[in-house]
């Protein structure tokens, strides 16, 4: 288990040795610096759990210093001081610091109030995570592990409002697995189910970073498409369209698995319905013509399908 990491800037050198020493005993990795400006040196060239600041130092004091890290490093701030009369608790934690410590004092009351940031500390990393995994299980489909429905709509209403304020272009994929239920009839659900899993796989494996996939239910998905013209995103359909195709193509297990998949840019003056409308009637074309092929609805036009390649 690696040691906490403690930095303690004062300018009174002996103290710093001397405190240096003590937490050095007591088994806390420690840098010190006899100023802000070489304490916020040190934080920038590595992590530092817990910093010690004396309130009253040349240059930038330790309270300016505490709020500095406070706006850019995780570091708890303790600070200390000698001048109880300039100085009191609530000021020190409006700044952002952790907790104070009035000259003089005993090492070990500063050793205990250590103890009780660091475990402050790890009871709300552990809070931060927990609520982390908790946010991403409610937006997460959990067969899959691709985004589900709800975070659609909202990241949808993120996008148009993004479109209306840079005119980037948007563009939106609704993916159906062909004859699903009848597949899913026949082999049961675990491995319709699997299925599912694989093909929501195969798409992402497609999509760049800031594209995202989202399970829009049953055997349907979606992908969002920021900064991509309706001809990118045919593109990407193709790709995804003979991604998965080839993928179960290449296990004599599965029947024939494929894809239709339609395809839509936003115009401005679409409202989300329209948008996501459009995209869901580029698909049902798609599945009118055969399946395993592409549709492509611009808005206020009608549709245009993509044969697929010659099938093998």
């Amino acid at each position: 288990m690696i040691s906490p990491s403690i930095l303690i800037a004062d300018d009174d050198v002996l103290f710093l040795i001397s405190l240096s020493e003590y937490l050095r005993r007591k088994g806390y990795l420690i840098d010190s610096a006899e100023n802000a400006e070489q304490a916020l040196a040190v934080l920038k060239s590595k992590k530092i759990d817990v910093v010690i600041t004396d309130i009253k130092m040349d240059g930038m004091d330790g309270l300016e210093m505490t709020r500095h890290i406070k706006d850019i490093y995780e570091a708890a701030v303790i600070v200390i001081t000698g001048y109880t009369e300039e100085y009191s608790y609530e000021e020190a934690i409006g700044h952002g610091a952790d907790d104070i410590v009035f000259k003089p004092f005993r090492y070990e009351e500063l050793l205990l109030r250590l103890q009780r940031v660091f475990k402050e500390r790890k009871l709300a990393q552990e809070r931060d995570r927990i609520l982390k995994e908790l946010k991403a299980l409610s937006i997460t489909d959990g067969l899959t592990g691709v985004f589900n429905s709800r975070h659609f709509y909202h990241q949808m209403e993120i996008e148009i409002d993004r479109f209306k304020r840079h005119s980037h272009p948007l563009s939106l994929i609704f993916i159906d697995i062909d004859h699903f239920k009848k597949y899913n009839d026949s082999h049961g659900h675990l491995e319709g189910d699997r299925v599912l899993r694989e093909t929501a796989g195969l798409i992402v494996s497609c999509i760049r970073k800031m594209d995202s996939a989202y399970r829009y239910g049953g055997e349907e998905f979606t992908v969002i498409l920021p900064q991509t013209d309706c001809s990118s995103a045919m593109n990407l359909a193709q790709r995804i369209r003979k991604t998965i195709e080839a993928h179960f193509m290449s296990f004599p297990d599965y029947e024939k698995i494929t894809v239709s998949i339609g395809v839509t840019e936003y115009i401005p003056g679409d409202t989300l319905t329209e948008f996501i409308h459009r995209a869901d009637k580029a698909l049902y074309m798609a599945k009118e013509s055969g399946r395993n092929r592409i549709s492509w609805l611009p808005g206020g036009q009608s549709p245009k399908t993509a044969i697929p390649a010659i099938r093998r």
